[in-house]
């Protein structure tokens, strides 16, 4: 079988496309699932870059999406043929959070899903949306999961809340479309006045490019009449932080989801602690919540924003599409 793996130190030149023999029968409790597509995320590329460390020859990619060609004993979730996609924490099934690492996360502490066979515990996988192909099934593993967690599960959103998202990464459009289809109003960022219009497309209740407006979080509380957003979806980190927290509504909701101006900086506290709101970071979500997401989805019948696909021999090329920012949502994988 084709499969893609990192030779340390990192880096894109560093992705190596081999063969490798394909796996055989799998055990009890285990399923074998042909792997038809992945998407990139900041996450896949912090370790394809060398940034995140990792062991050598570790196969990349944390999203894999494919059916179900064999299952072992034991299994009765799923049969041959299943279309399936694949969770971000393999042993986090269900209630609270329980982990703050990526020891187990495939692609990082453990091989992933750049390759075109795996087998796996059939609770590595959940069922993918109905009438999904298999590259829109491999966003959700992690942007998607991730939007509906923050939204919906901590979020506890509900039909005429204001939720604020920043920028067009693959987190944020989720958060939009998710937040639309359950009766939401949304105020949506970006620097670009091109993926603006393509935010207003998707629903976006109104627009701004914080370049243009820098103290956009007073822009977005004069958008609420001066009343703040009820959830705002935070994917930058401390360069952002405090606009969000200006933005957001006494008693309101701010998802710490993304640190993409930094991991380090001086927060507004006491503006926090007058806001009343609850900042609460989170890392993705459980095999659960990816079932309740799927349920949703089937509900609404929202299908993910794709910017383009690759073959899995040009993953580095995605990588560099995805490292020049010009892309408006889900860079995938097919194959």
């Amino acid at each position: 079988m084709k499969v893609v793996t990192l030779c340390s130190p990192g880096g894109l030149d560093r992705l190596a496309i081999g063969e490798q023999e394909a796996p055989g029968e799998p055990g009890p409790g285990e399923v074998r699932v042909r792997v038809h597509a992945s998407s990139l995320n900041f996450h896949d590329y912090g370790v394809v870059s060398g940034r995140k460390p990792v062991e050598d020859g570790r196969i990349p990619l944390s999203d894999g999406a494919g059916v179900v060609e064999a299952v072992g004993d034991g299994v009765e979730e799923f049969a041959v043929g299943d279309a399936v996609v694949s969770t971000f924490f393999p042993y986090w099934l269900d209630g609270p959070a329980r982990v703050g690492d990526f020891a187990t996360t495939p692609g990082d502490g453990v091989d992933g899903y750049a390759r075109e066979w795996v087998i796996r515990p059939a609770t590595w996988f959940t069922q993918a949306p109905t009438g999904y192909s298999h590259a829109e099934a491999a966003t959700l593993t992690t942007a998607g999961l991730t939007a509906w967690r923050a939204l919906v599960v901590d979020g506890k959103l509900k039909a005429g809340d204001t939720v604020l998202t920043l920028g067009t990464g693959g987190v944020s459009i989720f958060a939009l479309q998710f937040a639309k289809a359950m009766g939401a109003r949304v105020i949506a960022t970006s620097s670009s006045d091109g993926k603006i219009e393509q935010l207003k497309r998707l629903g976006a209740d109104h627009t701004l490019n914080y370049r243009a407006e820098p103290e956009w979080g007073t822009r977005v509380k004069a958008l609420t009449d001066g009343r703040g957003v009820d959830q705002v979806i935070e994917v930058g980190g401390p360069g952002t932080l405090p606009q969000s927290i200006e933005a957001v509504r006494i008693g309101g909701h701010i998802s710490l989801i993304g640190v993409l101006t930094g991991r380090g900086g001086e927060i507004p506290t006491a503006k926090l602690m007058a806001k009343q709101a609850r900042l609460q970071g989170l890392i993705v979500g459980s095999r659960a919540h990816q079932q309740e997401m799927v349920r949703g989805i089937e509900a609404c019948g929202i299908r993910p924003v794709i910017d383009s696909a690759f073959p899995l021999d040009e993953i580095a090329d995605a990588f560099r599409h995805e490292e020049a920012g010009r892309h408006f949502g889900k860079i995938c994988l097919a194959f």
